[in-house]
């Protein structure tokens, strides 16, 4: 062979030598190409699929945390209402203080009178055994009275009657359990006379609010005289007093929601 010839079939060597190099190069840069998107979708697959478990185990948890407590008040609830409606254990029964009870009062009697409870008497007969005009008759009793505001400050009473003023301070007497036809019970928390201060003020005041312990009353039914163990025997007229600065309306929404 020539020089010539044997020149140009070494170029020709050369240049398919290198054509296969780059394809083989193209070739392995697509299968890694392809590989890495695979590796990526994986990825992002995986990632995808821990968000939504870490999602749906808090939904979760919220849900069932958001339950749980659902039950705990609905529990609550049920024990608060035992309670409301008289009966409880005598160890739940706690002392409780004037402080309880203080603000300025009005008494709910007007309302009755003037036909603003009517429809809390027609929304009794609804879930109760006597007609709307026989509840209207039973209430009109109980509530009947002519102190148509209280104050209590501190350890002071002050009776609005028939546009006069009595006032005195009291002390804490202990409380009593009364027990009831219907089976259930109610507490009695009775303060005396200390000092009086202008007036007439009764030897004894006792309260009743559906409470057995601690807590600021937002309505009550009030028993006063000179006679300690006589007022316990009261149980047909029992004044019951709102804060002042409710409408005839708003004690009328409160009490059909008892």
């Amino acid at each position: 062979m020539s020089k010539k010839w044997m020149i140009m079939f070494v170029f020709l060597t050369a240049f398919t030598l290198a054509a296969c190099g780059e394809e083989n190069t193209a070739t392995n840069e697509e299968e890694n190409g392809s590989a890495s998107e695979e590796v990526e979708e994986q990825e992002a697959n995986h990632e995808e699929e821990h968000d939504h478990d870490h999602e749906e185990e808090h939904d979760h948890d919220h849900d069932e945390e958001h339950e749980h407590g659902h039950d705990h008040d609905h529990e609550v609830d049920e024990e608060a209402q035992k309670i409301y409606d008289g009966y409880f254990e005598d160890d739940q029964i706690q002392d409780r203080e004037l402080s309880d009870w203080e603000g300025d009062w009005q008494s709910v009697y007007p309302y009755l009178e003037d036909g603003t409870l009517d429809e809390v008497f027609a929304h009794k007969a609804e879930e109760g055994d006597m007609t709307a005009e026989e509840y209207k008759k039973y209430y009109k009793v109980g509530y009947e009275t002519e102190v148509d505001r209280i104050v209590i400050e501190g350890d002071t009473f002050t009776f609005f009657e028939n546009g006069e003023e009595s006032s005195g301070s009291y002390t804490y007497d202990g409380y009593e359990v009364l027990e009831y036809e219907k089976g259930n019970r109610g507490v009695r928390y009775i303060f005396k006379l200390d000092e009086e201060q202008e007036g007439s003020m009764p030897a004894y005041i006792q309260f009743s609010d559906h409470g057995i312990e601690p807590t600021d009353a937002d309505h009550y039914h009030l028993y006063w005289g000179d006679d300690r163990e006589a007022l316990l025997d009261e149980v047909t007229n029992w004044p019951t007093y709102y804060f002042s600065d409710l409408s005839g309306e708003e004690i009328a929404e409160e009490m059909m929601g008892h």
